[in-house]
């Protein structure tokens, strides 16, 4: 026990270099591009919009196995088209309505209304569509847009590209007559004929040659737009062509109107030569960022949650491609933007939960995390992975400053695990964790701990930290039924055994504290399936390692000729783990 125990300590340093970092959520997910909250009925769910045409819940960090919505069948999807906006009507809980932003099989733009199954709240009812507003867009399959949100004065507004084409050969950046490339605005829930109308307010309702429901034009491909939701100002994120990428600000008081420049300019530049333009009438955006930095903007959010108190009232955003996530403030000396990590994801899409929180969305990945900060005093995560979402019988860290009074590391000699080592214990929602080991290296502390058995089916807990009898500040942790994570593997000829946490519920359960009986073993109560190098091994054995504490393995057989440097991913449900690999 000491010699593993030891390995998985060393293991694991202090995972954070930036002052922020993400937090996996949830995995499972295709190609996500869009992250709704309900605002206003209290069940704390996350609604991932799928391209594939599929809308999945997130729920205490687990992706309901069936689709709220699938309308697969009936839309165009890859490449830029597919289902790509969600919009829930600021009534919700009443109405049970919401909207949502599809491609259509003959690649036009469609905006429609659905509601709840009345038998089901996590199912959507698709007969009950109606299509509020078609726009043409056949001609080229890019640029589509996707974005709807209500805005705090109840209007629906959505976000279009202009049409696709590289520098917007169909003009449609600068004309009135079309829909593409603006940002429009309309009234769907007031009651009345039709399916919306264009609010009298809109700058262009009474203007000839020019279409109701535009708020604001000159737009290239909006990804995304979000309201300040404490004063109401607007940002919207325009990805660029082949020099900038653009975020563009409205304040609440505008009264719409505005022409973002596309594509007379590509930022702040002219286009297609940058020198002399007539840039007379055009809004410029407030930040910019050249190619060489990134090259396709991801809108996201001004931050109004409690957790992260210093980027209280910026404007979290990203870089699709090259995944840097930054906060973008508006300052008395000017627009001051300030990189807070490097993901290394694809972003696609960024959302808010009930309480303000941010979550992003990786799109090749499929996973789902939430923006914390690197630098907490205490935070406990998966043992294997650092990642929130502890698992009842499992292994947990908890990393911090200052809460391990010893030197080196400090193991127990035998089972069960004690639950206070080195004049330091741990309690979760009032049960005693039994402690693996304690560590201290240069200030920087670890302790090694099994969740306990009794905390199942729970999906929140509070974590308190006893050390030399004085009780630190609790710690609010989330708990989940799975979070498959691989410490390691065990590559030997004809078998892997791969080294895991998280697989949940096990049949022949032990105590908590207690060792993992060999006979009979305690196997996963889910099938658990694995991938090589993308290929299936088949499992013969899942369930908790014999003679240890938390600790799982899941032996499989190797693909013929599989090298060490195989990918490794595990899955239990609809949850994988993250791609564990051997370097060189």
């Amino acid at each position: 026990m000491r010699t593993l125990a030891f390995c998985l300590v060393a293991a694991f340093p202090l995972l954070a270099q930036d002052a922020y970092r993400l937090s996996r959520v949830a995995t499972g997910l295709s190609s996500p591009t869009e992250i709704e909250t309900p605002r206003s009925d209290g069940t704390n769910r996350l609604f991932v919009v799928e391209q594939r045409g599929t809308i999945r819940i997130v729920q205490n960090g687990l992706v309901l196995p069936e689709p709220f919505l699938n309308i697969a069948s009936t839309i165009s999807a890859g490449g830029e088209r597919g289902l790509l906006g969600l919009a829930f009507a600021p009534r919700f809980a009443a109405n049970q309505r919401f909207y949502i932003y599809y491609t259509d099989p003959q690649g036009s733009i469609v905006i429609s209304r659905m509601r709840v199954s009345t038998s089901d709240p996590n199912r959507a009812d698709p007969a009950s569509e109606e299509v509020l507003l078609r726009v043409a867009h056949s001609q080229f399959s890019n640029h589509n847009g996707g974005r709807l949100a209500f805005g705090p004065d109840g209007f629906l507004y959505a976000g279009l590209g202009d049409g696709g084409g590289g520098g917007d050969p169909l003009g449609s950046g600068q004309r009135l007559n079309t829909l593409l490339g603006k940002l429009i605005r309309i009234d769907v829930e007031s009651t009345g004929s039709g399916p919306y109308t264009s609010p009298s307010s809109n700058p262009f309702v009474n203007r000839a040659g020019a279409l109701p429901e535009i708020w604001a034009y000159g737009l290239r491909n909006p990804w995304r737009f979000s309201f300040d939701t404490q004063n109401g100002d607007l940002y919207i994120a325009d990805v660029g062509q082949n020099a900038l990428e653009e975020i563009n600000f409205q304040p609440a008081s505008s009264a719409g109107g505005e022409n973002y420049g596309w594509n007379r300019t590509e930022g702040t530049q002219c286009y297609p030569t940058p020198g002399t333009c007539d840039q007379s009438g055009l809004t410029r955006p407030v930040f910019e960022y050249n190619h060489s930095v990134g090259v396709s903007v991801t809108g996201g959010y001004v931050y109004r949650g409690r957790g992260l108190p210093a980027l209280q009232g910026s404007y979290i955003y990203a870089d699709f491609a090259r995944g840097q996530i930054w906060a973008l403030r508006n300052t008395p000396s000017g627009w001051e933007n300030q990189l807070l990590t490097n993901s290394g994801l694809q972003i696609s899409a960024f959302g808010v939960d009930q309480q303000g929180e941010i979550y992003i969305a990786s799109y090749s990945q499929g996973s789902l995390y939430r923006l914390i900060s690197a630098q907490t005093t205490v935070s406990a995560v998966n043992a294997a992975s650092g990642a929130e979402g502890l698992v009842p019988g499992s292994l947990a860290t908890l990393y911090g400053s200052g809460i391990a009074p010893v030197l080196g590391i400090v193991q127990p000699a035998a089972f069960p695990l004690p639950t206070q080592l080195g004049n330091v214990s741990l309690t979760i929602n009032g049960t005693n964790a039994p402690l693996l080991a304690i560590a201290s290296n240069s200030g920087l502390d670890q302790i090694n701990f099994q969740i306990p058995w009794e905390l199942a089916g729970q999906s929140r807990a509070t974590l308190t930290l006893t050390v030399n009898g004085s009780a630190r500040t609790p710690l609010e942790i989330p708990l989940a039924a799975v979070q498959p994570e691989i410490f390691t593997v065990q590559q030997q000829p004809g078998a892997w055994t791969i080294w895991a946490t998280g697989l949940g519920s096990v049949t022949n359960q032990p105590a908590t504290g207690q060792a993992s009986p060999a006979s009979p073993l305690a196997r996963t109560s889910v099938e658990v399936t694995a991938t090589i190098n993308r290929v299936n091994a088949p499992v013969f054995y899942s369930g908790l390692s014999p003679n240890f504490t938390g600790l799982y393995q899941v032996n499989v057989y190797p693909p013929e000729g599989s090298p060490e440097t195989s990918e490794v991913v595990i899955r239990i449900g609809s949850t994988s783990s993250r791609p564990w690999q051997r370097r060189p």
